[in-house]
């Protein structure tokens, strides 16, 4: 067989050598120990809460050495690619602190553009730069054309492929599979004229050497040491449209960009044997392979499952939506990623996560469980340590858009909005009310008229006549100019004259000898004033509303419960 003539036949029009294109992509001049690492995301939807795991993990490698982290898209398969999806993936990826130093970015129009010196960054684009090597390949006997006429064509439309998939004896239909593979590898150069005279479409597929039966070790970054048997399966490289496959165009494109550092999930392992001969049929030096364990949920029955895009949290457009603040989704992905972060945290409480050393040998080899509890308390510490003013901010943006009247009740005043939200901010120990930008609401809610509602009833165990009591009294000796010593200096005075105790140790050595005590009284006004038995400070609140609508409050239950 003549390759080099048979490579002309199936690319003619292909004139550059891969010399030609490597000149075109020079090695980067990067300090040693330099890692280049990318996100490499297919444009067919949302953005995965999966997906922010390997960016996360190639950013930090990238940035902590010094190194490049860079966007590329795989768009080759148009059949399943959604309008807009790059552009949005871009954003989400920014809003949650994965920036790229070079590749796909969004220009001032929002349109997808190149940074860097390595692109075209989008596969699509770079269609001549696969056909330069699979050309080469065919030269070197190392890759081989398969035609399908078009009687072949019409006869693979008309197969019921999930009847024939149901009614598969898998041995049977592999060694078939097997049997047909070797036959299609012989051919000659008179046949190839023929097709092409026809006008018959083909692929182009890979002349596996390998032999199943061997094994080589391989040593992942997150797995360890493996046994990868070698592959003999003459997998497409270009398919029918000249477009290329996911695994031609991943070892080409990682070469030409200078990729030390291949992040992706495991459930790309059964691919490996495919890339590590691909890679030594191009000549090319092998990157080092991070496959990262899947991330798990518990289902209802407690069973641990893989976390799909059908889960609440698969989305990322999710966390926006239920108000988690994206610094908190990243450290909680931190949490995730590396098992000794939240030592680290402990000890560095107010330094950012991106200053945590980032170790792949801290990383988990069977999988990550995926939990709202530990996140939610990711999140209230990290907004317990921002100010009244960004949080008012923040609330404030995200109601604007998902809660109308509460973001337009906050706008309207935001000084008194940021007052609210001061409440127990602050010093060794802040209150952790918030979890998310929607807690929000029914935390502070009781501020404005509009949102005040009674929520909590008096426990049943106490007298009505108490409780009206107690709103009388309280009214009868409030001053709202009064300090806050002062102030419950006269709420003790009320629980005494009403049987209940102002003393707690008195009160804790002989409960029976008292109606009950001083933060039942301060319930029975709490309850008047936000609806709540567990409110923010009463006195503060008190502050914040003023006196008018904190008598007009009280007043309106002593006449309910009357």
């Amino acid at each position: 067989m003549d390759f080099n003539y048979l490579a002309e036949l199936l690319f003619p029009h292909v004139t550059d050598t891969p010399a030609d294109v490597e000149a075109r992509y020079p090695a980067r001049t990067l300090p040693e120990g330099a890692k280049v690492t990318r996100f490499a995301p297919s444009p067919t939807g949302f953005v995965h809460f999966g997906g922010l795991f390997p960016s996360t993990v190639g950013e930090r490698l990238a940035h902590q050495s010094g190194g490049v982290f860079y966007l590329r898209i795989e768009d080759t398969d148009a059949k399943r690619e959604v309008e807009g999806a790059a552009e949005g993936l871009i954003k989400t990826l920014a809003k949650y602190g994965i920036n790229f130093d070079e590749g796909a970015i969004l220009d001032e129009n929002g349109n997808i553009a190149d940074k860097g010196a390595y692109g075209p960054y989008k596969q699509s684009q770079r269609g001549p730069i696969y056909h330069v090597f699979a050309k080469q390949l065919v030269r070197e006997g190392k890759a081989y054309p398969c035609f399908t006429t078009e009687e072949e064509l019409d006869e693979l439309q008309a197969v019921n492929k999930k009847e024939e998939i149901k009614n598969t004896d898998w041995q049977a239909e592999a060694e078939k599979k097997r049997a047909e593979m070797l036959a299609r590898r012989e051919f000659t150069i008179e046949e190839v004229e023929e097709h092409l005279e026809a006008g018959h479409p083909f692929v182009v597929r890979i002349l596996a050497s390998g032999d199943p039966e061997k094994k080589t070790k391989f040593t992942d970054l997150v797995k360890g040491t493996l046994e990868i048997p070698e592959n003999d399966e003459d997998f497409v490289l270009l398919k029918s449209d000249g477009i290329p496959t996911y695994h031609f165009a991943h070892a080409v494109d990682d070469h030409l960009m200078g990729t030390t550092h291949v992040i992706r999930g495991e459930e790309w392992l059964p691919s490996l044997a495919k890339h590590i001969q691909l890679f030594s049929f191009l000549g090319f030096k092998l990157p080092k392979y991070m496959h990262i364990a899947q991330i798990m949920k518990l289902d209802e029955a407690g069973n641990k499952k893989k976390l799909s895009k059908r889960d609440m949290g698969a989305n990322m457009d999710d966390y926006t939506r239920m108000g988690y603040c994206p610094e908190a989704v990243c450290e909680y992905i931190m949490t995730l990623l590396n098992s000794n972060y939240e030592e680290w945290h402990m000890q560095n409480a107010d330094k950012p996560y991106t200053d945590f050393p980032f170790n792949i040998k801290k990383m988990s080899v069977s999988g990550c469980l995926f939990d709202f509890g530990k996140l939610n308390d990711v999140s209230k510490n990290i907004i317990s340590r921002m100010s009244a003013t960004e949080v008012t901010e923040k609330v404030t943006a995200w109601a604007l858009e998902f809660d109308r009247e509460l973001g337009e009740a906050l706008a309207s005043d935001r000084e008194f909005a940021e007052k609210i939200f001061a409440i127990g901010r602050g010093g060794k120990k802040p209150r952790k009310d918030l979890a998310t930008w929607a807690d929000a609401k029914p935390y502070m809610g009781f501020f404005y008229d509009q949102f005040f509602t009674v929520e909590d009833q008096y426990p049943e165990s106490f007298d009505k006549a108490d409780i009206i009591a107690t709103l009388e009294k309280f009214i009868a000796t409030y001053d709202y100019a009064d300090d806050m010593n002062t102030w419950f200096d006269k709420v003790k005075a009320i629980a005494d004259s009403l049987g209940f105790a102002s003393d707690m140790k008195a009160y804790k050595a002989d409960p029976t000898a008292f109606k009950g005590n001083v933060a039942d009284i301060s319930m029975f006004i709490r309850v008047a004033v936000t609806g709540k038995q567990n409110a923010p400070d009463l006195y503060t609140v008190m502050q914040i509303i003023g006196k008018e609508k904190t008598v007009e409050r009280i007043n309106r239950m002593i006449t309910s419960l009357s």
